[in-house]
């Protein structure tokens, strides 16, 4: 990256048209129809846990955190992580969740989830959401359904379907 270095940033009301265009070059117009962007639907991103990547001027990254609720529990859902395709395999995608988790940790939060890749989000302390405990409000592969627990043991007895926080 030349002599530009990574800088990660809250994000603000003022990247939400940046962050449109990267999700729309990262992800294309059929991410609306998946069940995650359903749940994000008239619920606005929690701003102090959400962040941004930048080089220079550049935004090549993002990650959001939305709330919802697993079962009765309070959560959190990560998500979209975008990074720019020009920018990947940096550590940038990484980066960005290891921040939000942090961020949620000292805001007080006990408990993210999301849907994505367990070899990937593994590395950040995700793991499989055992068959049966949650229910998402539309398809999704169940097997792709991962938590984190950002206290131990947020997640014991945690159950029922995910929905809007």
């Amino acid at each position: 990256m030349n002599s530009l270095s990574l800088v990660l940033l809250p994000e603000t009301a003022a990247d939400a048209a940046a962050i449109a265009k990267l999700n729309d070059r990262a992800f294309g117009p059929g991410r609306f129809a998946r069940t995650a962007y359903r749940l994000r639907e008239n619920v606005a991103p929690d701003l102090s846990l959400s962040v941004i990547a930048r080089v220079g001027t550049f935004l090549v990254g993002s990650n959001r955190m939305t709330p919802v609720r697993a079962g009765a529990a309070p959560a959190l859902l990560l998500g979209p992580l975008a990074v720019e395709p020009a920018f990947r395999s940096r550590g940038i995608g990484e980066a960005l969740v290891e921040h939000s988790l942090a961020a949620a940790r000292e805001a007080g939060h006990k408990l993210v989830i999301l849907v994505g890749d367990e070899p990937y989000y593994g590395r950040m302390g995700f793991r499989c959401v055992p068959p049966g405990r949650l229910t998402m409000p539309g398809p999704v592969d169940l097997s792709r359904l991962l938590h984190c627990e950002l206290v131990p043991g947020a997640f014991d007895g945690v159950s029922g379907p995910v929905t809007s926080g």
